[in-house]
């Protein structure tokens, strides 16, 4: 597979997201046998990134990470993330205060097994903390060989200035697919002026791009993509429709969806790195072929007709997420 540079750091083109090792988007318990058997299937497919945080399963998810880590550190780059709580009540909460940055740290090094984090990343921006004392006490652990390479995730373009210059931030993740478009405004230009790599999370947009969420009621009650605007009623209709073209596009390209939408986020820049969450074996080797895919130019163009910028009806997410992305 080919290889991508985040700033310093060379990774595979093809990340793993490790999201859906644990609960994700309703209660469903993931299967651990499957998630160890595609985490070790990934290596052989050329995909070294796994991204995890402490705050998937309330850190469950990093122990899992590190059940195939003891097998064979050296076949991984492993990224996780600090900063994203989920309060008693339910509601979410920020914590870049430097203090916690070092406990958050070291609670994830136990989990996971292993001494240096290779890419570590503050899951969201505190807006109580100022972003050069929470990158400070990011850089020291740099210092002490606890963490290699530092990132953001769905930081603001003044935000990642102002942490760049305390120290080099290697990537920026934020959503982005064909129907998320929002980074290219400013977010993406700001990375590439900066030298900082972008790493695409949900480029399958929550699963929707795949063609096999049909309607909400698809959802399992519990499923907080029902909360999403574009999941919901007439949304979703009108969601539908462009993926039933992206899914016209795919065959004729002999791929399926989820690839051809892997291959157009591949196609915006070698400094674009997407992670596909799964946790079954087939669906990674399904993704890993996307970076084979060479669509033609008459496809990616027809891509850009249908999945303009603003082509999906509906916001990303709900309100109250919105308010905590992008500070």
């Amino acid at each position: 597979m080919q290889r991508r540079r985040l700033g310093q750091l060379e990774v595979s083109a093809l990340g793993l997201g490790c999201l859906s090792f644990t609960p994700m988007y309703g209660d469903r318990e993931p299967d651990p046998a499957s998630a160890l058997a595609t985490l070790r299937r990934a290596p052989a497919l050329g995909i070294d990134l796994l991204d995890t945080s402490d705050a998937y399963g309330k850190g469950r998810n990093e122990e899992i990470v590190g059940r195939a880590l003891k097998a064979g550190r050296a076949r991984y780059v492993v990224a996780s993330k600090f900063g994203n709580l989920r309060l008693a009540d339910g509601s979410a909460a920020e914590n870049g205060r430097p203090e916690y940055v070092a406990q958050a740290c070291d609670a994830s090094l136990r989990r996971l097994g292993i001494e240096t984090i290779d890419l570590y990343y503050l899951h969201r921006v505190d807006p109580a903390v100022p972003i050069e004392d929470t990158v400070g006490a990011m850089a020291r652990l740099v210092a002490q060989g606890k963490v290699r390479h530092l990132g953001l995730s769905e930081a603001g373009p003044d935000t990642i200035r102002r942490a760049h210059a305390v120290h080099p931030i290697a990537a920026l993740q934020t959503e982005y697919s064909l129907w998320t478009r929002d980074v290219e405004a400013e977010i993406l230009p700001t990375c590439r002026a900066l030298g900082i790599g972008f790493v695409a999370y949900s480029p399958l947009g929550r699963g929707f791009l795949t063609g096999t969420i049909t309607s909400a009621a698809a959802l399992a009650p519990s499923d907080r993509r029902r909360r999403m605007p574009r999941f919901q009623d007439a949304n979703l209709a009108h969601n539908a429709a462009l993926v039933r073209a992206l899914q016209t596009l795919a065959a004729a390209e002999g791929a399926t969806p989820a690839q051809l939408a892997l291959a157009w986020l591949l196609s915006r820049g070698d400094d674009i790195v997407p992670i596909a969450g799964t946790s079954r074996v087939e669906r990674l080797e399904e993704n890993a072929a996307a970076a084979r895919l060479q669509p033609s130019a008459a496809t990616l163009q027809a891509l850009e007709r249908v999945f303009t910028p603003n082509a999906a009806a509906g916001a990303r997410n709900d309100p109250a997420m919105l308010a905590r992305l992008g500070r």
